[in-house]
């Protein structure tokens, strides 16, 4: 049978038909149809699409009518969220198909009514807020047909009620549970196996991938096609999954599932609940021996740090000791044994990570505020990843607005081992020289040197205030993003101009989002998470500030690591893995200013590099096709109405 896609997309159509303020796209088309090929040949596809393309709509069609079933995997839940209860039902309903659909999160995603009840049985909570939100949860327990937390709006994403109610796939007791008949996870499970197309994100899909590796029970359900969007994201959660980690918080949760056990099961055995907080001290002195700032360190750097030898030691011990104890009382109930089954394995992937990373991988520690991870990373994963990919007949596409170096795919190709891929680049609709206009501003001083980020916020405020606010300015870094914020703050009281001054930290990334959308003349300074996945539309956000090119620090030891390997075999690490890595997530920050055809606006790049050096260029070029200046003048009068 022969699928006529145009009937949905061209003039006239399907969609034209039934969705307000609908146009057609012969991009949109031309993306469907070749995602549709892919699926009819098993195919591989990477597919760049333009801001404005549709591309949603574009893989979502083709998914729907093509037969058999489909997994489609975004980047974030908030994207999994959106994808699945606002684009899918307006396809689905616009093209009539009666496909059954299922959203599928991580199980922590979801209420866990064993560790809700035990919670609430064992009665102690670290504050009065917590307390609260587990009544609140139990509540919400009991009227949901879902269980997902993102449903239950009353109580805070980061309450520490969530970890009490939810369960880990460590502490599930699985079938032995006697609330398995009922249990959430459970329940979405059998609906993504019934269903025809389960929308899923990159954590979860790889989560099952390592789970399928090592002959666990499946996640999800075997698929005829997969769709990645947002799929820029997929190497470095490659890299992640891929390889091994163990966290002191995982200790910690341990502990308490252990001191909680003994609460319930045994009553006379405090022993148990010593051992377990003699393992928690342990867990949070590993942290302390890191020293107090947060950030990622090569296992080498760390090779000197004697208290934190001795304090893995001592962790090594009190697991130890816990183990044993839990298991002289495993039989008692199945949350011992699960404890004690825990003990074991965290002491042994302790003890793993403190042996020698390998050829072709890494070990190294990331340390948060309250907690550490120890990591052993794998630094090329095309040869896992496409062993994935050639060892099921099914089809796989690759999509985001950011893919590719102008067009060349080359470097993505190469780092999910995809060279024989199909390629292909549709630009976006826009109208881009007419829409937008790109700045670089003349004068400024190395990027590296002392009081840049300083300079940026004089050279930008000329633009700000022409713009009236209504401005993004994206760092590259939260110590230059508060920097910037102290600087601008001066300007704006300076300038006698009182306007909303939004910085990421102060709200959750939501809730700035809609100040910021409601309020005349805001500004929004914002890192890493601010650079993709928002979309602000109209006259609201009119300036796009970038303090620098986006590279990664140098000292990150994964990257370290790849720049080592890639110099070592002969090859430019620099032109061949940073600048596209670099190119890549600029577009993603460039992308933030025009998200519909009658947004205008201007881009302001600071770093002089993108002009002054070659490589710069090779950025340059990649870039959405803007009119470009370096004359503050023009970039000024854009707001005035004189360009």
């Amino acid at each position: 049978m022969t699928i006529d896609l145009a009937r949905h997309f061209g003039p006239g159509g399907t969609f034209e038909r039934s969705l307000e303020g609908w146009r057609v796209r012969p991009q949109q088309l031309e993306f469907a149809q070749a995602v549709l090929g892919a699926i009819e040949s098993a195919g591989v596809l990477i597919a760049e699409a333009g801001t404005g393309t549709g591309k949603t709509f574009a893989y979502l069609a083709p998914a729907l009518v093509a037969g058999g079933r489909v997994i489609v995997s975004t980047g974030t839940k908030t994207l999994q969220d959106q994808l699945f209860h606002r684009d899918l039902p307006l396809v689905r309903e616009a093209m009539g198909v009666p496909a059954k659909t299922a959203l599928l999160k991580g199980r922590a995603n979801y209420v866990c009514l064993h560790h809700l009840e035990e919670s609430a049985a064992e009665g102690t909570f670290a504050s009065r807020e917590e307390a609260r939100d587990i009544h609140a949860i139990a509540r919400f327990a009991g009227r949901t047909d879902s269980g997902d937390k993102a449903e239950c709006l009353q109580v805070p994403e980061l309450s520490g009620a969530w970890a009490r109610a939810t369960s880990t796939r460590e502490n599930c007791l699985g079938s032995k549970c006697r609330h398995y008949e009922d249990c959430f996870v459970m329940k979405a499970r059998k609906a993504a196996a019934d269903a025809d197309l389960v929308v899923v994100n990159h954590h979860l899909f790889f989560a099952d991938v390592v789970l399928r590796d090592e002959g666990v029970t499946d996640l999800l359900p075997s698929a005829n096609t997969v769709i990645f969007d947002e799929a820029h994201h997929l190497p470095d959660l490659a890299r992640l999954f891929f390889g091994q980690s163990v966290s002191t918080a995982q200790v910690v949760e341990l502990a308490r599932d252990a001191r909680g056990a003994q609460i319930l099961h045994a009553k006379e055995t405090p022993a148990i609940g010593e051992a377990a907080l003699a393992a928690d001290r342990a867990a949070r002195d590993v942290r302390i021996a890191l020293g107090t700032g947060t950030g990622r360190y090569a296992a080498a750097q760390l090779d000197a740090n004697a208290d934190l030898a001795r304090a893995l030691d001592a962790l090594d011990e009190r697991l130890g000791a816990l183990g044993e104890i839990l298991a002289a009382h495993a039989e008692r109930a199945d949350e011992l044994r699960n404890a004690h089954a825990r003990a074991l394995e965290l002491r042994a992937a302790i003890a793993a990570w403190r042996g020698e990373a390998g050829e072709g991988a890494v070990r190294w520690v990331e340390a948060y505020s309250h907690s550490a991870t120890l990591h052993r990373t794998p630094l090329d994963v095309a040869p896992i990843f496409a062993q994935q990919v050639s060892g099921a007949k099914r089809a796989w596409i690759f999509t985001s607005a950011t893919l590719s170096v102008g067009g060349d795919f080359a470097h993505y190709q190469s780092e999910l081992g995809l060279a024989q891929a199909a390629t292909h680049y549709w630009e976006s609709p826009y109208d881009f020289p007419n829409q937008a206009l790109l700045y670089v501003p003349e004068g400024l001083p190395d990027p590296n040197s002392p009081g840049y980020t300083e300079a940026v916020i004089d050279a930008a405020f000329p633009v700000i205030e022409a713009a009236g606010g209504r401005a993004f300015l994206l760092f590259t870094s939260l110590r230059a993003m508060d920097a910037g914020h102290a600087r601008l703050r001066e300007k704006l009281a300076a300038a006698g101009l009182d306007w909303p001054l939004y910085l990421q930290g102060t709200a959750g990334k939501n809730e700035l989002l809609d100040r910021f959308r409601d309020t005349p003349n805001a500004i929004l300074l914002g890192s890493q998470s601010f650079w993709e996945g928002v979309d602000v539309k109209g006259e609201a956000l009119s300036l796009v500030v970038i303090d620098k090119l986006p590279f990664n620090p140098p000292d990150d030891p994964v990257l370290a690591a790849r720049i080592e390997q890639i110099n070592r075999a002969g090859g430019n690490a620099f032109m061949q893995y940073q600048v596209p890595r670099a190119v890549i997530a600029l577009k993603q920050g460039a992308g933030r200013l025009i998200r519909d055809e009658t947004d205008r606006g201007v881009l302001m790049i600071c770093d002089p590099r993108l002009v002054s050096k070659a490589y710069g260029k090779r950025i340059w070029r990649a870039l959405p096709p803007f009119r470009r200046t370096r004359s503050r003048g023009e970039a000024v009068a854009f707001f005035r109405g004189a360009a």
